[in-house]
């Protein structure tokens, strides 16, 4: 204890200042760290190394591991000798003689298969030598030429020569403007057929057409595919095609997620309500409700060729 508390303990201190010195020689002088170190290497430099107790000779015993020598391949050239007719033959052959025989042997690396079509349909034979298919370049679709404020004002003033509305593939067209369309469509009676596919409509736009086919008694078509649509949208539609009995058709397929089985169930119960749809645009993934929807798509047609057959259409 007594020695413990003559010791002053700091942590910051290096180890040999935390006790008293107990060195009882005097200090030959002043400390020199380069000096030190110069004296350390030179003290290396010429400490002598340990002689070797068996020395390294070079000598090899045993067996010299040789590896062994895989022989070269030569491929040899196999000569075809062939009677000096064919020689003859083959030497005076035009190019199109040399396409007959190379379909004949079944090498179909020479002729290609519109070659080959060709040549077996004509009695001359191949024309030629292979050549390359000219390819038929495929251009992009034009944007969508349709002016979208000014077919609005034309929907919403009726107008008699508008029986087509094409919003395809447009993806500018603000959420409130489709809803405009959808709230003018309410008492429009002349368009037959809107088209609203890849436009990023949403479940807001799908409600709102929703209201208008509880109106609406003129439209016939109505296309919503590639949109983002879930099952809610979806089930306003659903709902409110069940008052109406004029549309003929409708598109709701390619939407960004998958609808469900509840969603699809309804749809194959609405359609065997619904007397006047004969087209429906939808790939149902149950088996149950796609084969209660292609029935009662089947009925339906089979009601509308019953009425144009007794003169009633």
């Amino acid at each position: 204890e007594d020695t413990l508390a003559e010791m002053f303990f700091n942590a910051l201190l290096p180890a040999g200042l935390r006790q008293k010195d107990q060195t009882s020689k005097t200090a030959s002088g002043p400390f020199d760290r380069e000096r030190l170190l110069k004296y350390l290497e030179k003290e290396a430099m010429e400490y002598k190394d340990r002689d070797d107790i068996v020395p390294f000779t070079g000598e090899k015993k045993g067996k010299v591991f040789v590896p062994k020598q895989k022989p070269i391949e030569t491929r040899k050239e196999e000569v075809t000798t062939l009677d000096p007719e064919l020689e003859e033959a083959l030497s005076s052959a035009t190019d199109t003689e040399l396409c007959d025989l190379a379909a004949i042997l079944g090498v179909h690396t020479l002729v290609t298969s519109s070659q080959t079509y060709d040549g077996t349909g004509s009695k001359e034979g191949y024309n030629n030598v292979v050549k390359g298919e000219k390819m038929n370049p495929v251009f992009d679709e034009p944007p969508n030429p349709t002016n979208v404020e000014d077919t609005l004002q034309r929907v919403k003033s009726n107008d008699s020569t508008l029986t087509e509305v094409n919003l395809n593939n447009i993806k500018n067209i603000p959420i409130p403007t489709l809803k405009d369309f959808a709230k003018s469509m309410e008492k429009n009676t002349h368009v037959k057929k809107f088209s609203l596919a890849a436009t990023r409509s949403n479940d807001p736009v799908a409600v709102a057409f929703s209201d208008m086919l509880r109106e609406n008694k003129t439209l016939r078509s109505l296309n919503l595919e590639s949109n983002f649509i879930t099952g809610a949208g979806v089930q306003a539609l659903v709902d409110a095609l069940r008052d109406n009995d004029m549309l003929t058709e409708i598109k709701i397929d390619n939407q960004r997620q998958q609808l469900g089985t509840t969603v699809e169930m309804e749809i194959a119960k609405m359609l065997e309500e619904n007397k006047s749809i004969v087209k429906f645009g939808y790939h149902f993934t149950q088996q149950g409700p796609r084969s209660r929807a292609a029935a009662a798509i089947t009925k339906n047609n089979d009601l509308v060729r019953r009425r144009r057959v007794e003169g009633d259409v």
